[in-house]
C-alpha cells in the first residue's frame, strides 16, 4: 500500500470500538463489558489516525498525551514502544484507556472526528498497547535512574498517590505510600465499579509500582494509627492526596429516611463484596426494589447500572437539566439505557418522602417529590435552571442514592500546621517564594 494510500486510509476503514457484551448478558456480572482489541484490531483502528500535524487530540487531553506518536507506533507493531511513550506524560494509561470520557477530551476533538467520519479509537487502543505490552513483560526501565537519597511520604493511595509515587522513583526518589485502606487504589478500587475498571487491573499497577521500588503501608490512617508529625520527621518532605470524599446531599429533607444512602458508601460496599467476597451489606441490598438515583454524572451512572447488577425492579436517574447538560460520559449514559435504567430529565428533587410526609426518623422513604424544571438564560449569556410553579409530583421510590458530587474533605491534622484550604476544601499552595504545589508549610505539597 502506498504512503497516499495509507494516509487516507480513515476512508474505507470505519471507526470500530472493542466488541461489547449485550445488556442481557452483561448485567449479570460485574466483569469489564468490552473485551480487548486484537493486535489486528489495533493496528487497523491505529492507522486511521491522520497525523495531522495539529493534533487537536493532544490538545483535548488534559495530560497532553503524544497520542499520534504511540498511535504510530501502534500501527508498526512496536508495542513496547508504545507502551512507553505512553509512560512519558501519563503514569496510568491502562486505567484512562478504560475510564476516562474519551468521547468529550481527545476523541471529541479528533480532526476525523470533527468531520463526522469517527473518530480514532484512542481509548480502545490505549488499553490494548499497556495490556499487550506487560503481558510482553514490559516493566518501567529505571537502569538509568541514579538514587538522590532523598525520601517522600505520600499520603493517599489513590490515582494522585500513585502517578506522584511512578514520577518520584523516576527521578531517583524513595517513595512511602500511606492509605487507611487494605489495597491501593483509591476510588479505583473502592469506587469505580469492577464492570468499569476490573479490579485485577489495579493490582497488577501494585506489582508494576512495587518492582519500581515503591513502598506501600496499608490499612494505616495519618492521624489515628501514625501522627502526621512522624512523616514531617522521617521524610524529607510529605505529598497529601487524600482525595474527594466529601458527599454534597442538596440538604433535602428526608435524608435520614430508611433506604436513602450516599453513593460512595453505596458503591464501595458493593466492590467489597464483589470483589473481596464480604457479605453485600443491607444498605446495599436493593434487590427487587425501586430505587432512584439524584445526579447526573458518572457516579450517578455507577449507581443506576451497579444498582441493575444488584436485582433492582427498576432503576431511575433523575437529573435537573437536559440530557446535554449531563455532565457524565455519554457513552456511560448510553450503557446505563441499554440495561434497563430510566431517565427523568429536567426534573429537580426538592425532598425524600415515607407515607408521602416529609419526615425524618426510621421510617422507609416511599418516594421523592420533585419539580419540572426549565432552562432559563440570564444576562451573563449563560443558563440557569429553574423549578416550574404547579408542577410538583412525587416519584415512587424504595430506595434512594444521592450522588451530588464530592469535595475534598481535608484532614484535620493540616489546619494544626497553618495550611489553609478553600471554600471548596481545596488545599491552598503556591504563592509568593514557593513552589506551585507547596503548601504554607515547606515540607508539605
Amino acid at each position: 500500500m502506498s504512503g497516499q494510500d495509507e494516509l487516507f486510509r480513515f476512508l474505507d476503514t470505519p471507526r470500530a470500538l472493542p466488541a461489547k457484551q449485550p445488556a442481557a448478558e452483561r448485567v449479570t456480572h460485574h466483569r469489564e463489558i468490552r473485551g480487548p482489541f486484537t493486535p489486528a484490531d489495533a493496528t487497523t483502528q491505529s492507522s486511521r489516525c491522520l497525523d495531522c500535524g495539529n493534533p487537536y487530540c493532544s490538545r483535548g487531553c488534559p495530560l497532553h498525551n503524544d497520542i499520534p506518536g504511540w498511535l504510530k507506533l501502534v500501527r508498526a507493531g512496536r508495542i513496547i514502544e508504545a507502551c512507553e511513550r505512553m509512560h512519558l506524560t501519563n503514569p496510568l494509561p491502562e486505567i484512562c484507556g478504560r475510564v476516562c470520557p474519551q468521547e468529550r477530551l481527545c476523541e471529541g476533538a479528533c480532526t476525523l472526528q470533527r468531520g463526522e467520519l469517527g473518530a480514532v479509537t484512542i481509548g480502545g487502543v490505549e488499553r490494548f498497547a499497556v495490556d499487550e505490552a506487560v503481558r510482553r513483560g514490559w516493566r518501567p526501565d529505571l537502569s538509568g535512574v541514579r538514587e538522590t537519597g532523598r525520601r517522600v511520604a505520600i499520603v493517599g493511595a489513590g490515582p494522585a498517590g500513585l502517578a506522584c509515587a511512578d514520577r518520584l522513583r523516576r527521578a531517583g526518589i524513595a517513595a512511602d505510600v500511606y492509605d487507611r485502606h487494605d489495597e491501593i487504589g483509591g476510588l479505583l478500587m473502592y469506587g469505580i465499579p469492577s464492570f468499569k475498571l476490573e479490579k485485577t487491573v489495579v493490582l497488577q499497577r501494585r506489582r508494576i509500582l512495587e518492582g519500581m521500588g515503591v513502598r506501600f503501608h496499608l490499612g494505616i490512617e495519618i492521624g489515628r494509627d501514625k501522627a502526621f508529625a512522624e512523616l514531617l520527621d522521617g521524610y524529607d518532605a510529605v505529598f497529601t492526596a487524600t482525595g474527594a470524599y466529601r458527599t454534597l446531599d442538596g440538604d433535602l429533607p428526608g435524608l435520614g429516611l430508611q433506604g436513602v444512602q450516599q453513593a460512595l458508601p453505596f458503591l464501595i460496599g458493593t466492590t467489597e463484596s464483589v470483589h473481596a467476597g464480604k457479605p453485600l451489606a443491607a444498605a446495599c441490598d436493593v434487590t427487587g426494589r425501586r430505587v432512584i438515583v439524584l445526579g447526573g454524572g458518572d457516579t450517578a451512572m455507577d449507581c443506576v447500572r451497579t444498582a441493575v447488577r444488584l436485582g433492582a425492579r427498576e432503576v431511575t436517574c433523575v437529573y435537573r437539566r437536559d440530557e446535554i447538560g449531563m455532565p457524565g460520559s455519554i457513552n456511560e449514559v448510553t450503557h446505563a439505557r441499554e440495561e434497563g435504567v430510566a431517565f427523568q430529565y429536567r426534573c429537580q428533587p426538592l425532598a425524600l418522602l415515607a407515607n408521602a410526609l416529609e419526615v425524618v426518623g426510621t421510617q422507609r422513604v416511599e418516594g421523592v417529590r420533585v419539580s419540572a424544571t426549565a432552562e432559563v438564560a440570564d444576562t451573563a449569556t449563560a443558563a440557569t435552571w429553574s423549578n416550574v410553579p404547579g408542577s410538583e409530583r412525587v416519584l415512587a421510590a424504595d430506595a434512594v442514592i444521592i450522588a451530588f458530587g464530592f469535595r475534598a474533605a481535608p484532614p484535620e491534622w493540616q489546619g494544626g500546621l497553618g495550611i489553609a484550604s478553600d471554600t471548596q476544601g481545596r488545599t491552598r499552595v503556591g504563592g509568593q517564594g514557593r513552589m506551585p504545589q507547596q503548601t504554607a508549610h515547606p515540607k508539605v505539597f
